[in-house]
């Protein structure tokens, strides 16, 4: 891209994904705006950001769309960047109804992945917000197939949030016998699973000098914590929510990450785990296993009802500094090749000029 694009309408809920994207796209563009249903963070908050419309995108709230449509025709943008295919985008796509203004649709995962199935309304809404889209990312191969399964024949390209810096070589023989998982505490992500798992491994006594780290926090956490006591874990550690410094020092210790949702779409988190040289066990999803061969550079677990034969086979290959060292390397080598934040940010950048140039 030659040019700095002049005005950015991004349109996303109050989300570190939205953060990231803003500060990310920043340098790229002369004038940024936001329609968000929250502040930026003061920290988070770009310089050129020049306007904010605090907006509700439930789906009850039926004037959001004309207060964006007003104020997009105030701001006059190049192009509305829209994050996620649900509720966001519903109210965008008719706020730019009859406009010559082109819609950049981004999809985050379970926007496309889960909310059509909910039911007929659902799927017909995100259908339309798809087709809206003059163009549509997608941050794994699967979601874009099934976004032509929903849309069609759409334009879609193959970009991700990345992590911001590869870290540096990880020094294999210094991480701890330790697994970690960092996923929120939503049963979406099954960290339920992996406690019952790892009761098989306190009660087998194989692997007697690991441990698992919880981090993260959310609406189950008390929940998981009764679960572990119930269970009578004693080589679990919850540390609630961390800071990315600390998180970061977590990889860094860490052999094994571990992370089974029920759906998902490429995971930031799993990019930093293969970043930081951890063995990532995951679940047997289509989007993981762009990142992850089983047995190769990573564990999949078929079952994740019955994981703790998993958790052993991964902990058996991860405890081998040689093996360990070599699937730290490809891993490290794949998201430095497709993964890293600035070089996504400007592929984000080339379309968004790309859209802006092609603007009636």
């Amino acid at each position: 891209m030659t040019e700095k694009i002049a005005r950015l309408l991004v349109a996303g809920s109050a989300s570190i994904h939205t953060w990231r994207f803003l500060s990310g796209i920043a340098p790229f563009v002369d004038e940024l705006y936001l329609a968000c249903n929250g502040e930026v963070p003061a920290d988070r908050r770009p310089a050129n950001l020049k306007g904010e419309l605090p907006v509700d995108f439930s789906l009850k709230a039926l004037s959001t769309a004309g207060r964006l449509k007003s104020w997009i025709a105030e701001v006059k943008p190049d192009v509305v960047h829209v994050h996620q295919a649900n509720s966001v985008a519903w109210h965008a796509r008719r706020a730019l109804a009859g406009s010559s203004i082109p819609m950049l649709l981004t999809a985050w995962g379970s926007d496309v992945l889960l909310l059509p199935d909910q039911n007929p309304l659902m799927r017909a809404m995100v259908r339309g917000n798809l087709k809206a889209a003059a163009a549509i990312t997608s941050d794994s191969l699967y979601m874009a197939a099934k976004i032509r399964e929903l849309a069609g024949d759409c334009r879609i390209a193959l970009l991700n949030y990345g992590i911001d810096a590869l870290p540096p070589a990880p020094m294999v023989g210094a991480k701890k016998k330790q697994l970690l998982s960092c996923r929120l505490h939503k049963p979406l992500y099954r960290i339920d699973a992996i406690l019952n798992g790892w009761a098989e491994v306190e009660n087998g006594g194989r692997f007697a000098d690991w441990k698992l780290v919880v981090a993260a926090s959310g609406g189950e956490t008390e929940n998981l914590k009764r679960q572990a006591a119930s269970l009578g874990l004693k080589r679990v550690e919850f540390t609630g929510f961390v800071d990315s410094a600390t998180l970061g020092r977590l990889y860094e210790e860490s052999r094994v990450f571990v992370s089974v949702p029920r759906s998902d779409a490429t995971s930031i988190s799993l990019l930093e785990a293969m970043g930081h040289g951890c063995l990532p066990l995951l679940s047997n999803l289509p989007a993981n296993g762009e990142w992850a061969i089983d047995g190769l550079n990573g564990v999949i677990a078929e079952d994740v009802g019955r994981l703790g034969p998993e958790l052993c086979r991964a902990m058996a290959l991860a405890e081998d500094d040689e093996a360990l060292g070599r699937i730290a390397e490809m891993n490290r080598g794949l998201v430095a090749a497709k993964a890293l934040h600035r070089a996504n940010m400007a592929g984000f950048a080339d379309l968004i000029g790309e859209l802006a140039a092609q603007k009636v």
